[in-house]
């Protein structure tokens, strides 16, 4: 899992430069794609959830079975089956966007909670946590999560409870590093002298003023594990199950007409977890080098 540190520099002390000049032409590069893929995604849910889609996913034309891409009515083509593949790529779209937002919320929610907890209180809260936060650390996410479905065979809302809480200590640790740096800096020791009170310099002046742009870079990692987990498990057969299109199932039925030379069915929505979960990792990558990297020596 990809852990960012924070760049030594005083506290809350930005360039004055406005953030376009400041930035670098790569970060803003990775910043506009990322956004591109968040827009596509949020547009592609909504035009999924309202059905307003260019075919029916479900209707199958045996007279356009494996049709190719820029086919008249069929800008993506068909499956195996005749199936729009646009429909079904816009649609595949719901099988991972909620239970992704579930596991985000989960695991920054919840690694914050833990990150105060063994930051601001320390002692033995911070021991318990750091036992707490190797525990999950010491099993491998898929494996755990394979566990789970072999157990209790859950839908996919509890399977990204497992993922929320096996991101937990990712977010944990970043936000107890973000409180050490911070307490190096006499900030809360100064903010307590001045009579604010605990919930305030917590919630206000570490999470809100210091920690936000830390939480918004992790949200954006969690939902491309969400998406990564998503699409494995639905691949293995494990997840969503034909006939509801996920981009997992459909690389998996697609894949099974690779010898007759029809690489598209599957093709198609590998690159669409490829465009995506690549979109949501540089924009990760770009937001932590603008947000947290550009503090002045």
């Amino acid at each position: 899992m990809r852990r960012y540190v924070q760049a030594p520099g005083p506290v809350g002390e930005f360039s004055e430069l406005p953030l376009l000049r400041r930035a670098d032409t790569l970060d803003l590069v990775y910043v506009g794609y990322g956004l591109l893929v968040v827009a596509l995604v949020l547009a592609s849910y909504l035009l999924g959830a309202f059905g307003w889609l260019p075919h029916d996913p479900q209707a199958i034309d045996v007279g356009l079975i494996n049709a190719a891409p820029l086919t008249p009515g069929h800008l993506l083509g068909t499956d195996f089956l005749g199936r729009d593949l646009q429909s079904r790529l816009i649609l595949g779209i719901q099988a991972y966007f909620l239970p992704g937002l579930l596991a985000i919320a989960i695991s920054v929610a919840g690694g914050a909670v833990l990150g105060v907890l063994a930051g601001y209180k320390g002692g033995w809260i911070d021991t318990v946590i750091t036992y707490f936060d190797n525990l999950i650390d010491s099993f491998p996410r898929l494996v755990l999560i394979l566990l789970v479905i072999a157990a209790f065979k859950p839908d996919i809302y509890t399977i990204m409870v497992v993922v929320g809480i096996t991101g937990m200590p990712a977010t944990a640790g970043l936000i107890a590093g973000k409180i050490a740096f911070l307490r190096q800096k006499s900030f809360i020791e100064a903010a307590h002298a001045l009579g604010l009170p605990a919930r305030a310099v917590i919630l206000k002046h570490i999470l809100w003023l210091n920690c936000r742009a830390l939480l918004v870079i992790q949200a954006t990692l969690g939902m491309a594990e969400a998406i990564l987990v998503e699409t494995s498990l639905s691949y293995l057969g494990f997840g969503v199950q034909e006939p509801t299109p996920s981009w997992g199932n459909m690389v998996q039925a697609g894949a099974n007409y690779f010898l007759q030379g029809n690489f598209w069915p599957s093709t198609a929505p590998a690159l669409a977890i490829l465009a995506t979960i690549l979109g949501f990792q540089l924009l990760g990558d770009g937001l932590n080098k603008l947000l947290e990297g550009r503090r002045r020596r």
